[in-house]
């Protein structure tokens, strides 16, 4: 039997993140990890997505109730314009769907809680700590596409269009059309603000450094340019230049979130 030198004793009391593989093969772990078949994988997948439903469901209904208050806020960046119903119960299909895009805005919290707990068990300790920061920097930013969108590409566009036919036309828009412009614009905005996080991502993975990110740069005005063109329902410059601007901007100050990170 041989006496553990002071040598020994001391390296067996520093804690694990002083010798980096024991630290590796701990992140490494899948603390939450559960043995189960693909039936039963199946079966928690059918009971998280029914589960989303009901709080789609819930979220929709307390929504519609409230489909009037929510109308009369996204008619505001219309002020002067007169809507026309244009055909019968045309208002109350376009209530049906702004209390859908609405209860799915509402419900997205509890759906995120749903994602998370069925692929937490397959998730490693460094996997983990990747999830507060990215459910929460998506949805920031998912809010502020929102909003930026109702306050400064909605007016922009709808200044344009009424400014261009003042004078030659009267501004008597379809409900139905408007409605479907706005909801449109709003939700493809706040999924074009999830750049960084996705940046983020991909920077704590060690798929794509900041260097390389930045590298391509001339690349990302030219996607902006085309994805401006693309997610804007309207053909004006000013939203399409306005919505480019915010993706580039959004893109850059992803980058510095990836070199703060080290990356």
């Amino acid at each position: 039997m041989t006496t553990p030198t002071e040598a020994d004793t001391e390296k067996s009391m520093l804690p694990v993140e002083a010798d980096p593989a024991a630290n590796e093969a701990f992140l490494d772990e899948s603390p939450y990890e559960v043995d189960m078949s693909l039936f039963d994988h199946l079966e928690e997948l059918r009971l998280r997505i029914f589960a989303s439903l009901v709080g789609v469901f819930v979220g929709v209904i307390g929504c519609f109730i409230a489909v009037k208050q929510i109308v009369s806020l996204l008619e505001i960046p219309a002020a002067g314009v007169k809507f026309l119903q244009l055909a019968p119960g045309e208002y109350f299909f376009v209530s049906i769907k702004v209390a859908g895009y609405s209860g799915l805005l509402v419900s997205s919290p509890f759906i995120l809680y749903q994602i998370v707990r069925f692929v937490l068990p397959g998730l490693t300790r460094r996997e983990q700590r990747l999830i507060a920061p990215v459910v929460f920097g998506s949805s920031i930013l998912f809010f502020l596409g929102l909003g930026f969108a109702y306050v400064a590409l909605i007016p922009a566009a709808l200044n344009f269009f009424v400014s261009y036919g003042e004078g030659v036309v009267d501004q008597l828009w379809s409900i139905d059309k408007y409605f479907e412009f706005v909801l449109l614009l709003m939700f493809s905005t706040g999924i074009a603000f999830q750049i960084p996080v996705v940046q983020g991502l991909l920077g704590a993975l060690g798929i794509v450094s900041s260097k390389q990110m930045l590298s391509g740069w001339r690349y990302v005005i030219l996607i902006a340019a085309v994805l401006g063109a693309v997610l804007t329902p309207s053909t004006d410059p000013l939203t399409q230049s306005l919505l480019a601007g915010a993706v580039t901007g959004l893109y850059f100050g992803g980058i510095g979130v990836v070199r703060a990170m080290g990356k």
